[in-house]
């Protein structure tokens, strides 16, 4: 048979194949998904809660000339500055004052003022000083307030500033052209430090800066800055005390050595002891390394992954900062410093969450080597909203979800972005949210497949990365919840290691350390007038009532309103009531307070977080499986009954009906609504637009 023949009827059986699998898996005719699409049929959006967004770029610039105008004493570009330098450090949005805020959200009062808070250092005062000015109203500012004293009840002492990029670079400069010299062949014969490569090393950061007020005192522990992987797993044994407190970093010194279980007063005093044969000392070059931190798979094949998408298109809506989901809406942002942040969060219209917001996260560090012994970082003072990058598509959050951009200004000069840096999606978790299958008295099923709406971003910051999520759940249960991942802080792993953590690698401690995340929750439950109700159970010993000579222990609730701030703080350890509720004024028809669970407007301030003894499993990353920790706020005696019970979602059927019918069973037609070809939107990635240094 001719050849040309032959591949034609290949061809030819080769598109019957296709159109027989496309037939077999879409019908009769593929047609695309609206993927991408948001059905807004039953969604309202309202313009009012823009009163929350965050700045907008024009806005964050407005406010930097106005206040370079407006104050007389040489503000220079933060990127230049000097620690004597006066300079803007950063400018946010000042939310309305909840007050003016309801009143305008609830009454149809007066618009709040559009108002920023900007932080200023003014390095060449006499007295070295931070401020930190209200400056509106936007967009056309005319007036700033200085609410220093206000706020802090005096001056802001200058050492207290957090640390900017230019100032690390100079302590790079300094240790790169100052100290580093004092020890060259220690360095080149032990560590294979090549003078020429500034970027040999990396330095971390430990903190806090010091063990008394005024103090700047920070240990830098050095590290093989092995490129394209996580250089936080090759410790080098070499620590350095740098003091920059003074203005002119010219005079900055270190004023201490660590290396290898040992102190030294100077570089210089270690190499003298190396040259005299008295050092103890560990030989690697970074070239020799065995790479235990690379993330880089032997091969990657991920159009395997399991994918979810949305036949009819995404059944929620995104319209400027305000969310719309089912019988949800809610206002977000994110702060600079402290990271996501939702506002007027509505079940069904009515609000049960005024602010539910990041406020610090914190890690306590355990080591035998001074860096991590002494850290306690509170990152806050980094910027959790700062270091909340782009996030991938199909890996931080499913493929199909919605990515929002963010700005924010912040040791820039001009306003940074971040682009794709919130997700908000639906996800099917794969379990139902209810259900029950009856063979008594009749026979019936029941059920509702748990969609969640979550509201992600993920904060990398330093070697951990955060994974933060607020979920929304059809029966009006809210979940918070953060996942870490990301590298562990090592320390070099040398004698008495082992009682601060795990070896990890060929000269690598996995240091013991805790997490604790710090949440706002201005609950609003019927209003602003709530009060905070212990509810818990107690064991009680009775005769039943039906013969008295018989006995049983049964529970009992018990019930107690805590009056005071001081009834309602629990230490970690402390017992605590099973059930915490706030509680409003006002009763459901079952005359039960309604109620959520976790008279004055109250805020709870909630810190969950876990103990993290590392582990070789933790290499070359930690992993989010159990790893995540979090807290719901549930209806509790809200409703009349459990909301998602008017879901259309659900599915209900008898066994004398026909279950392929689709009025009787939505499930039993999905080859025919939900039978479509998803179609991906291209995947681009612009997360390494923004550059940090390396220390």
């Amino acid at each position: 048979m001719n050849v040309k023949v032959v591949t034609a009827l290949l061809i030819l059986a080769a598109t019957t194949i296709l159109a027989l699998d496309s037939v077999h898996l879409f019908g009769s005719k593929t047609k695309s998904c609206n993927s991408g699409k948001q059905k807004t049929s039953d969604l309202k959006h309202d313009d009012q809660s823009l009163v929350f967004a965050d700045l907008t770029p024009d806005e964050l610039a407005q406010v930097v000339d106005y206040l370079k105008n407006s104050i007389n004493e040489n503000l220079v570009n933060i990127s230049t500055a000097d620690p004597s330098s006066n300079c803007i450090y950063s400018v946010e949005l000042l939310p309305p004052r909840k007050q003016d805020a309801l009143l305008y959200l609830d009454k149809g009062g007066p618009k709040p003022r559009r108002e920023a808070m900007a932080v200023v250092y003014f390095g060449s005062h006499s007295e070295p000083e931070i401020k930190e000015y209200v400056v509106g109203p936007l967009p056309n500012p005319k007036y700033k307030k200085d609410v220093t004293f206000q706020k802090y009840k005096g001056k802001l002492p200058y050492h207290r500033r957090p640390v900017i990029d230019s100032e690390y670079h100079q302590i790079q400069k300094h240790f790169h052209l100052k100290e580093f010299p004092k020890a060259k062949s220690f360095l080149k014969e032990v560590l294979g430090y090549n003078e020429s490569d500034s970027e040999y090393f990396a330095a971390v950061t430990n903190a806090p800066r010091g063990f008394a007020s005024g103090h700047r005192k920070t240990w830098f522990g050095l590290f093989f800055n092995v490129q394209g992987s996580g250089f936080f797993l090759h410790p080098t044994g070499l620590e350095l005390l740098m003091n920059h407190e003074d203005l002119d970093y010219n005079k900055w010194t270190v004023e201490k050595v660590f290396y290898n279980g040992e102190y030294f007063e100077s570089l210089s005093e270690l190499q003298e002891k190396y040259k005299k044969g008295q050092l103890k000392v560990v030989k690697m070059q970074k070239s020799h390394l065995q790479d235990i931190a690379s993330l880089k798979p032997p091969k990657s094949s991920v159009s395997d992954i399991p994918m979810q998408y949305e036949p009819q298109g995404a059944r929620y809506s995104v319209r400027n900062n305000q969310v719309v989901f089912q019988h949800w809406s809610f206002a977000f942002g994110v702060n600079v410093n402290r990271g996501l942040r939702l506002y007027d969060i509505k079940f069904k219209g009515e609000r049960v969450v005024y602010e539910l917001s990041i406020q610090e996260t914190i890690t306590v560090y355990g080591s035998n080597a001074p860096s991590g012994m002494s850290t306690r970082y509170m990152d806050g003072h980094f910027g959790i909203g700062r270091f909340s990058f782009q996030l991938v598509r199909g890996i931080d959050c499913p493929y199909f979800a919605t990515f929002v951009d963010t700005h924010y200004l912040l040791d820039s000069d001009s306003s940074v972005l971040n682009k794709g840096s919130i997700c908000i999606f639906e996800l099917n978790s794969g379990i139902p949210l209810r259900r029950h299958f009856s063979s008594l008295g009749s026979s019936y099923y029941g059920g509702l497949a748990s969609t969640v709406l979550i509201i992600r971003t993920i904060a990398a910051i330093g070697n951990y990365d955060y994974v933060f999520d607020f979920m929304f759940y059809q029966n009006g249960a809210i979940e918070s919840k953060v996942h870490a991942t990301g590298y562990i802080s090592t320390s070099f792993f040398m004698d008495g290691g082992l009682q601060h953590g795990h070896r990890v690698g060929p000269h690598t401690l996995g240091t013991i350390h805790s997490h604790f995340i710090n949440y706002k929750v201005d609950l609003d439950v019927g209003g602003i007038n709530n009060s905070l109700v212990a509810l818990d159970m107690e064991f009680e010993d009775l005769s039943t009532p039906w013969n008295p000579d018989w006995k049983l222990e049964q529970t009992k609730l018990t019930k107690k309103v805590l009056e005071s701030e001081n009834q309602a703080a629990f230490q970690q350890h402390d017992p605590m009531p099973r059930y915490m509720q706030f509680a409003s004024k006002q009763k459901n028809k079952w005359n039960h307070e309604r109620s959520y669970r976790i008279q004055m407007d109250l805020v709870a301030w909630i810190t969950t977080g876990f103990l993290h003894i590392p582990h070789a499993e933790d290499i070359p990353n930690t992993v989010t499986a159990g790893n995540g920790v979090g807290f719901y706020l549930r209806p509790y005696n809200f409703f009349n009954e459990d909301p998602s019970i008017f879901s259309e979602d659900a599915v209900y059927f008898q066994a004398d009906e026909d279950l392929t019918s689709c009025s009787v069973n939505p499930l039993a037609c999905l080859s025919r609504t939900a039978s479509c070809a998803p179609k991906p939107p291209p995947f681009t990635y612009n997360g390494f637009d923004n550059e940090y240094i390396k220390v």
